[in-house]
């Protein structure tokens, strides 16, 4: 049987992977590496990056398997040359994704997850952090958007 809590975080997840993906959608390659006049602002191309690494970094605790190869420091000077190679790169993160919110795998909520560096969670916890996580980068994406739009006063 489908775990209910596992069906309620893929199509959260859905919701956010399409929000992102509209986000860059048709911008051009100066949107993607512009960053908005405030301090620790991010570009699309550093957003998006960013949110999907760690998202599956996440899930992969909540699942409890061996964690990706992760070089963190490099999802924050990110670049890409065009959207389309933003969204491609989105789409593959995507799918590993969702390969570990595989409803018909069994989930144990309660499961404790060792972390690297820091102390341990629970599945139920990293499950959670992985989406809110991911919607804070989203909604960062969708500002830095429309602050790009509005740049010039339009």
């Amino acid at each position: 049987m489908p775990d209910p809590m596992i069906l309620t975080a893929r199509d959260l997840f859905e919701e956010e992977l399409a929000e992102l993906r509209e986000a860059v959608d048709g911008v051009s390659a100066d949107a993607l590496d512009w960053r908005p006049p405030a301090k620790d602002s991010n570009p699309l191309t550093v957003l998006a990056t960013h949110g999907m690494h760690s998202t599956r970094w996440w899930l992969t605790i909540a699942r409890g398997a061996p964690l990706p190869d992760r070089d963190r420091p490099s999802e924050f000077v990110a670049e890409v040359a065009t959207v389309d190679e933003l969204l491609a790169f989105v789409d593959a993160m995507a799918k590993d994704c969702l390969a570990r919110l595989d409803p018909e795998e069994p989930f144990d909520p309660g499961a404790v997850r060792e972390l690297p560096d820091d102390d341990p969670v629970t599945s139920a916890y990293a499950l959670l952090h992985a989406l809110e996580h991911l919607r804070e980068h989203v909604a960062q994406a969708q500002l830095t958007r429309q602050l790009w739009e509005g740049r010039d006063g339009s």
